[in-house]
């Protein structure tokens, strides 16, 4: 299809100012000339030659320039890359730019800016791009301009900056260019109309400026003088107003365009004119044409495929023309021009003109100030008709507010949104507007600053003016559009001044049409048709004859005429009923009732008989629902799945270069702006386009059969087809509008991390919709998709479809744009954007974007309530997200992007249940485990019969209970798990869970049913494998049987329990833990009946109870030859007493002296009797010694030298003896005298030998024996009770230690017992025949007596015992002889 039309984007960036780097430039000598001519600004551009090479280091890379007075601005740009350092502003003091004074050449090393004043000229020479670096392959995403090191230049230099000699203050206009040697030249036209050319040498060689002055009359190379006119007679004809070069060959031929409109060409190798020519021939109606001042004369040149083509603007009042020459050379060097074509325009005022090989494209300020722009083809256009060129609108001179809106928060908007003012103009206004100081605080602001900058600017002008204290919200608001439109049209001023065009550039190699403006470059795009047809004048519309959109021209004829009643409907449409259908719009209500709402105010307020003109002329639609069927064709940018092609498959094949020059096209900053800019304007007309159809087809409902020839059928049709579809693409429309005006929000990065890691558990962390570059900000959603992913997906498919590698402009922007816009269509089923929202944190935006297509969408449904619930989640609104995912569950085996979710899942589940598993963790990883818990119950319905998911669901629930202290739901989660292995798992989970919380009375009262045994072993294992102090779950095992009455296996574990305490706890906690348990295993013991009252333990050096040996090896690490048997001992309850007095006894120890705690804690029961006699716990010692069937000996002897020492000791062993007396069972006599502590003690231990009697006085007789071994005298009471116990004992005793008068005495008291003369020694009855037999220790009396024999000491106590025997020798046998005689 042949381009009918362009649109204008405008090409600057919106966040930040443009930083020029700025240098200045004072040659000495030259001076400010008096009353210097003041030339227009002027702009332009140079395109790299490779430029539309994909390959090149410079492809789709050009550098505009524009002239201000004495300054020039540089500006290179990169469509591909963003270029840093690459501005420059050069000022050259004291000199004007003159027009044409600006060239720009390229060699293979350098690039080279050639620059002409009306005083100097210079030469700046910098780094071709290509030199830059040293390979071709550049993966740097940003480069250094050519610029980078421009300050580094020696401008002052004479190679690089001449001053003209003898001044030339009057040159008009100029051109330059370097020659084929490296030469530069300057041409200068002399107002008188002479040319004077400066050459400077090449750079690389010395030499001196050269200066020749070409003239008719002559041929000289002098220094020119540059006499006035009126002296020189030979020049004539005015100065040149327009000069151009062009070498051919070995020669170069420059060509003047002089005031008197004649056309000269100059040889400069000759310094000859070879050409002259009259340009009124080419003018009809010329006459008079030559007195007529002209000053807006161009001439442009451009090698033509027929050769060299001359294109001349001839500026005459009221009318302008376009001729077209072409340079004919004969033999012998002449030369004449031919004839190719003459264009009339209307317009006024012509900015710039190019002429391309096949188009003249132009420039033009109307009377109203606004920029034309239009391009005909000189070739083939006998009707002379120009071709369009829609430029962008000035924003709108007011902005309306509707009743329901805020002036602030409108203002903003329109103020702050793509397509309208640049940064630098708000910034402008923003300056004027505040006052004194406050002016130079906005010298470098980002662009969120910059609005609130001027909120604040405006709020406290309002503020300021303000002088009551109270009015009306009403008089608030009026006060509020004051001053906001006030400042609103501050900017309109600024940005209408830095929209004044300043040239036209066409890019050779790519055919990239630029309009360079005073504060930016617009970039001009082909427009595609169904916008061109909207966008033409009506004078346009009218003269077309057919339509690329259509091929049928019956149907072409009615497709322009539906045009042309939809222009009528857009203009009839007030600016009130534009926003009543956009509010609609942007709150979801039907489009077809506010299209019927718009209608019915058309059709009330039809005060100029719009309505009635649209009506008859849809008279002349012969079939208006094939026309309609073919624009709402056109407009649907719906496409099938297969023609975007994924990511992953991008540029596949290709070689290493052309993958890395695809991964840089059209991936600039500029690039960014232009492509989503595109998007965004053409979203907008067709809105408008689908607004004014739907409007229209509404008025064709109403109408009926009034203007449908072919009568119900077309109806039909148009209510149940053209209507719908019409409105949905309204809707379609604004959406895209919307997205392509709101702008991304910054992110913090604790919430990008934070969405990478919800990412990362989605596994889609790895998908191309995250932003992996330095991302501009601030700018729309559009951008940042396009960006990040978008771009890419474009370019695969671009280059899927084609090899070329030639860049050319109209074919690939249009390529792009569409591409972008079908990625962004929400009815394509690709789901990238809404993706890539989400991946890069835009909730807001993504939720507006779900709000906007909800009613109408029906794809992808399910994955925007997914993105949705993502939104919510991130906000902390947990509830609405798992209702978000839960309706997305029903759309997963329909929607590729669902789809992804459930990869990396187990292949043979349930594409839903993968679904919801990942969602689950998902809700995990945010931390929300209530709704894992309604998700999960939910996804076990899903499972069916799948025993193993089942399990991974309950075993979930069950964990997030657990968690939440949810304890009995828990319990009802684990008893539902089907796997065995899991339930376990869960069990012992719960146990540990809850001991560690102390919520032990949960854990006893569960019932356990079918889980009994595997608690009491978790219990168990846990018990015995962990640390005592730190653990203790034998306490809870205990609570357990317990609670289920099973009283042997609670004594077995309270009676385990205090084993391990006497092992590894010895402290007097540990003791007083250790008896608690004993205590508690007994009074178990004694709950059941007798015959089961026992435990089992295992039986000492039984082979497993070493810890860490092996059942199956001996210590050798041998096989052991038989098996291992597992020896065990049964505790009856007699043996938990007997530890339990042990235990008891080893705590009295540690209360009464705590250092020895740790001894007494491994002592064996004899041991401890030991302990506790030195300690003087003889009730303890005893108790110890009567449970394990020891002897008391040891506990008397004890007692005894105790006392021993107390009776000898002083006051220190006295007071010393209160504390374990007191530990002591003393008798209860009460005694009413005081008694000291050798009195309690001699006391407790006759108790002790009345408490514990012997039948053979062993007792009494180690007392005795200790006492008599310490010399101590037997007291009175001790003597007494063994005398009645064995008086024998007692006798031997007193003959061991040589005691013989005591035992003398013994003996004749002994006797006289016998005789029956006292009653001290407990027998039964004295001598007698009636009563038992009676005996003496006779061995121990001759003992006595032969000892008492040889004592002469002794001898009377010797006669007493003998006396005394004799008599009872006599008594013994009368005594006898009676019991003989009573038989």
């Amino acid at each position: 299809m042949a381009l009918r039309s362009f649109t204008e984007i405008c090409g600057f960036e919106r966040e930040t100012l443009l930083r020029f780097r700025e240098i200045s430039l004072s040659l000495p000598g030259v001076s400010a000339l008096p009353g210097g001519v003041k030339f227009p600004d002027s702009g332009g551009a140079f395109h790299y030659e490779e430029s539309g090479k994909l390959l090149s280091v410079t492809s789709n890379r050009f550098i505009h320039w524009s002239t201000s007075g004495d300054s020039v601005q540089l500006v290179e740009t990169s469509l591909d890359t963003n270029l840093l350092n690459n501005a420059v502003r050069l000022k050259l003091c004291h000199c004007s730019l003159l027009p044409g004074g600006v060239s720009i050449t390229e060699t293979i090393n350098n690039v080279i800016i050639l620059l002409s004043t009306n005083q100097s000229v210079h030469r700046l020479l910098l780094p071709h791009p290509a030199r830059m670096y040293r390979s071709d392959l550049v993966t740097e995403v940003h480069m250094q301009s050519i610029f980078t090191d421009v300050g580094k230049l020696s401008l002052q230099d004479s190679s690089h900056s001449v001053q003209i000699p003898g001044g030339s203050g009057g040159a008009s206009c100029s051109t330059c260019w370097i020659s084929d040697s490296g030469e530069a030249h300057y041409a200068l036209a002399s107002p008188a109309g002479g040319i004077m050319v400066l050459t400077l040498p090449p750079h690389d060689s010395p030499g001196e400026l050269s200066v020749v002055e070409l003239k008719r009359s002559s041929m000289m190379q002098r220094f020119s003088d540059w006499m006035p006119s009126a002296m020189r007679g030979d020049q004539g004809g005015g100065g040149a107003l327009s000069l151009a070069v062009r070498e051919v060959e070995d020669n170069c031929f420059l060509f003047a365009l002089s005031q008197d409109l004649r056309l000269r060409l100059w040889s400069f190798r000759d310094q000859a004119c070879v050409l002259e020519a009259d340009l009124l021939e080419y003018m009809p109606s010329c006459r008079g044409a030559r007195s007529l001042p002209g000053h807006g004369h161009r001439l442009r040149l451009s090698l033509c495929s027929t050769g060299l083509c001359l294109g001349v603007y001839l500026a005459v009042p009221g009318r302008g023309q376009f001729t077209v020459l072409q340079l004919v050379s004969t033999d012998s060097n002449r030369y004449s021009l031919d004839h190719v074509s003459s264009l009339f325009t209307t317009q006024e005022t012509l900015v710039d003109f190019t002429l391309t090989p096949t188009d003249v494209w132009a420039v033009w300020v109307d009377e109203s100030n606004a920029t034309v722009v239009k391009y005909i083809n000189f070739e083939h256009n006998s009707a002379g008709q120009w071709n369009q060129v829609f430029v962008q609108p000035a924003p709108e001179d007011e902005v309306h507010i509707g009743v329901d809106q805020d002036p602030r928060e409108t203002y903003l908007e329109v103020l702050f949104s793509p397509l309208r003012f640049t940064a630098s103009a708000i910034l402008k206004a923003l300056q004027i507007f505040r006052r004194g100081s406050d002016r130079d605080r906005t010298s470098d602001v980002s662009w969120e600053s910059l609005k609130k900058e001027v909120t604040v600017a405006v709020e406290s002008e309002l503020q300021s003016s303000v002088t009551e204290f109270e009015f009306s919200q009403e008089e608030y608001r009026q006060l509020q559009v004051e001053f906001w439109s006030k400042f609103y049209a501050c900017c309109l001023q600024y940005q209408e001044a830095l929209s004044l065009p300043l040239g036209l550039s066409i890019s050779p190699g790519t055919g990239m049409a630029l309009l360079l403006k005073k504060g930016f470059v617009s970039f001009l795009l082909p427009c595609f048709a169904v916008d061109h047809l909207y966008l033409s004048y009506d004078e346009y519309l009218s003269s077309e004859e057919e339509t690329p959109i259509a091929e049928d021209p019956e149907l072409g004829k009615d497709v322009l005429q539906l045009v042309q009643c939809l222009r009528l409907v857009s203009n009839a449409v007030s600016v009130e009923m534009a926003y009543e259908m956009e509010k609609a719009l942007e709150h979801l209500q039907s489009p077809e009732r506010a299209a019927d709402l718009v209608l019915e105010s058309l059709l009330s307020n039809d005060s100029e008989n719009v309505m009635e003109d649209i009506q008859n002329k849809l008279q002349d639609v012969r079939n208006p629902a094939a026309a309609m069927t073919v624009l709402l064709r056109e407009l649907d940018l719906e496409t099938d799945s297969e023609s975007l092609i994924s990511v992953s498959q991008e540029t596949q094949g290709q070689p290493l270069g052309v993958r890395i020059s695809l991964s840089q096209l059209y991936g600039s900053s500029s690039a960014v702006s232009i492509v989503c800019q595109a998007v965004c304007h053409m979203t907008m007309t067709r809105a408008l386009f689908c607004r004014d159809l739907l409007i229209l087809q509404k008025l064709y409902l109403r109408l009926g059969d009034n203007v449908f020839l072919g009568g119900g059928a077309q109806l039909l049709q148009l209510q149940q087809d053209l209507i719908p579809r019409s409105s949905n693409l309204l809707s379609s429309y604004h959406l895209l509008k919307h997205i392509s005006q709101s702008m991304a929000s910054s992110v913090a990065l604790d919430i990008i991390e934070a969405n990478l890691q919800h990412l990362t558990v989605l596994e889609l962390s790895d998908s191309p919709s995250l932003s992996n570059a330095s991302v501009l900000s601030p700018q729309t959603v559009v951008e940042l998709f396009y960006q990040t992913v978008g771009r890419k997906i474009i370019v695969s498919q671009i280059y899927s479809q084609q090899s070329s590698s030639m860049l050319v402009w109209s074919h690939m922007i249009s390529n792009v744009v569409v591409l972008l816009a079908q990625l962004l269509w929400p009815s394509n089923p690709g789901f990238q954007f809404p993706e890539c929202l989400m991946a890069n944190c835009q909730y807001t935006q993504l939720q507006e974007y779900v709000r906007l297509i909800g009613p109408w969408c029906q794809v992808n449904i399910g994955s925007c309530r997914f993105v949705l619930g993502q939104c919510y989640l991130a906000n902390g609104e947990g509830q609405k997200a798992l209702q978000c995912f839960q309706e997305a569950a029903t759309e997963v085996e329909k929607e590729d992007f669902l789809l992804r979710l459930t990869g990396g899942e187990e292949e043979d589940a349930p594409p839903r249940l993968q679904y919801y598993n990942k969602v689950l963790r998902l809700l995990e990883d945010v931390g929300l485990p209530e709704l894992v818990i309604q998700l999960s119950s939910l996804a076990i319905t899903e499972a069916g019969s799948d025993a193993h998911s089942q399990a991974a669901l309950w075993t979930r629930i069950f964990k997030h209970h657990l968690d939440l202290g949810h304890n009995s739901e828990a319990y009802e989660a684990l008893t539902q798990n089907p796997d065995s292995s899991m339930q376990l798992d869960c069990l012992r989970q719960l146990v540990v869970v809850l001991c560690e919380r102390s919520q032990l009375q949960d854990l006893v009262h569960f019932s356990y049913v079918n889980l009994h045994d595997e608690v009491v072993s978790i219990i168990e294992s846990r018990a015995r494998g962990l640390d005592l102090l730190a653990h203790n779950y034998y306490e809870l095992l205990y609570a357990f049987h317990v609670n289920r009455h099973n009283y042997r296996k609670a004594g077995s574990v309270m009676y385990e329990l205090g084993m391990r305490v006497s092992r590894e706890n010895r402290t007097p906690s540990g003791l007083q833990q250790q008896v608690n348990c004993f205590l508690s295993a007994l009074n178990c013991l004694r709950l059941i009946r007798p015959e089961y009252a026992w435990i089992v333990q295992p039986a000492p050096g039984a082979t497993y109870e070493r810890a860490g040996a092996s059942p199956k090896r001996n210590s050798d690490g041998e096989f052991s030859s038989q098996p291992v048997k597992r020896q065990v001992d049964i505790l009856e309850l007699r043996d938990l007493e007997r530890e339990f007095i042990l235990s008891s006894s080893r705590l009295s120890l540690s209360q009464l002296h705590p250092s020895q705690a740790a001894i007494a804690g491994g002592a064996s029961a004899g041991e401890m009797v030991s302990l506790l006699v030195q300690s003087g716990l003889f009730d303890s010692a005893l108790s110890v010694c009567q449970a394990f069937s020891l002897s008391l000996s040891p506990v008397f002897e004890g007692l005894t030298f105790k006392c021993i020492k107390l009776q000898g000791g002083g006051e220190e062993p006295q007071s010393d003896a209160w504390s374990w007396l007191a530990a002591n069972q003393l008798s209860a006599v009460v005694n009413t005298k005081e008694s000291s502590a050798a009195d309690e003690a001699w006391r407790l231990l006759s108790s002790y030998l009345l408490r514990y009697p012997c039948s053979n006085g062993r007792h009494h007789r180690c007392v005795i024996n200790k006492l008599l071994s310490h010399g101590v005298p037997l007291p009175d009471w001790l003597i007494k009770s063994y005398k009645e116990v064995d008086a024998a004992s007692l006798l031997r005793l007193y003959l061991n230690f040589d005691l013989l008068e005591e035992a003398g005495d013994l003996v004749l008291e002994y006797v006289d017992a016998l005789l029956g003369r006292n009653r001290y020694y407990g027998l039964e009855g004295p001598l007698s025949a009636t009563s038992p037999s009676v005996w003496l220790p006779y061995t121990s009396i001759d003992q006595l007596l032969q000892t008492l024999n040889e004592t002469q000491t002794n001898s009377s106590m010797y006669d007493k015992v003998r006396d005394r025997l004799e008599d009872y020798h006599r008594q013994v046998e009368q005594t006898t002889r009676r019991r003989l005689l009573a038989r």
